[in-house]
């Protein structure tokens, strides 16, 4: 099989960050990293795939999903349903979400997956220059004025939904955070999952390489379910630098590795979450439009576009098993 530059970059990085992570328990590191590792990091976040935040300098795409979509959910709401609803209407970017007996062999689903450009992707950076910065609204004019931003433009706009994503209160039985940087993002997940666990983290993969970015895709037969009762999904937000919105759900949530093929023969090793109780979700969660249900009444499960991923304590990756 041949992989696209894109699915090995991501490898790349997901298995160099394993290695930190074991590194630093093997010699009982403190949660500050080494100016060395902070180095290898940044170097590792160059090849990285990227994140949506690309879109803050490139004014001519549509920059937020969440201002076109009327809701303050960042990229996890994505949607997709292919059942009797007519998506005629719908943004094809939001189309990702699906109920659990949809995930079968032979089902044929619309799904969007965004292919970014990794050139163009803001980085994260180190800690020490991340949090030298304000990340508050309230601070948003200083910020505007760091880098050089208009207040009025596409860029502020996506910079205020990020910080007000970022600063509202998760719903019941959620931990949320807004990594700067890629070792906050470690500090929260080790944090959540726990200190004693290895961590593995999984990502979606293309393996073949096209510009399409929405389409029919066809599940095989490889549906694998990954034993993980507990993860932290980490989304990517618009922001001038890489921002990921990581969380973790108390409620039942099913970890999936889903093999699909597109109608133009596009391959996609997919990452899926299913959460298996919504009834604590906002009426206005975009799921529901998509799925015509209400908070409560389904399941409600999403992929994970290439630039987002779910960490899951390594120990639990051994229950992984075919459906």
């Amino acid at each position: 099989i041949r992989i696209s530059g894109v699915a090995f970059r991501s490898l790349f990085f997901y298995t160099k960050v394993n290695k930190i992570i074991q590194y630093k328990q093997s010699i009982n590191m403190s949660p500050k990293f080494t100016s060395g590792i902070l180095f290898l990091h940044l170097l590792l976040i160059t090849s990285f795939y990227g994140n949506r935040a690309r879109e803050l300098v490139e004014t001519e795409n549509k920059l937020v999903d969440i201002s076109e979509n009327g809701t303050n959910e960042p990229q996890k709401e994505h949607k997709h349903h292919e059942q009797n609803h007519n998506h005629s209407h719908m943004d094809p970017s939001v189309m990702v979400f699906f109920t659990l007996p949809d995930l079968k062999v032979g089902k044929r689903i619309q799904i969007y997956f965004p292919k970014r450009n990794p050139s163009t992707s803001p980085k994260f950076w180190p800690r020490d220059k991340a949090d030298s910065l304000p990340f508050s609204l309230n601070k948003l004019q200083t910020l505007l004025k760091i880098f050089s931003i208009s207040q009025h433009s596409p860029q502020a706009k996506a910079m205020v939904d990020t910080l007000n994503e970022c600063e509202s209160k998760p719903i019941e039985g959620e931990l949320k955070f807004c990594a700067t940087s890629l070792e906050s993002m470690l500090d929260f997940t080790q944090r959540t999952l726990g200190f004693s666990n290895d961590l593995k983290v999984y990502a979606t993969s293309h393996l073949t390489k096209s510009s399409v970015t929405f389409q029919n895709y066809t599940i095989l037969e490889n549906i694998v379910r990954i034993s993980a009762p507990k993860m932290v999904a980490c989304h990517t937000m618009p922001y001038p630098y890489a921002v990921f919105y990581c969380h973790s759900q108390e409620s039942e949530n099913r970890l999936y590795r889903v093999s699909l093929v597109g109608d133009n023969g596009d391959k996609v090793e997919a990452m899926v979450v299913c959460h298996m109780d919504t009834s604590h979700w906002g009426h206005g969660h975009v799921s529901f439009q998509v799925l015509g249900v209400v908070p409560g009444s389904s399941n409600v499960c999403h992929f994970f576009p290439a630039d987002n991923f779910i960490w899951v304590p390594k120990l639990q990756v051994r229950g992984a098993s075919a459906m």
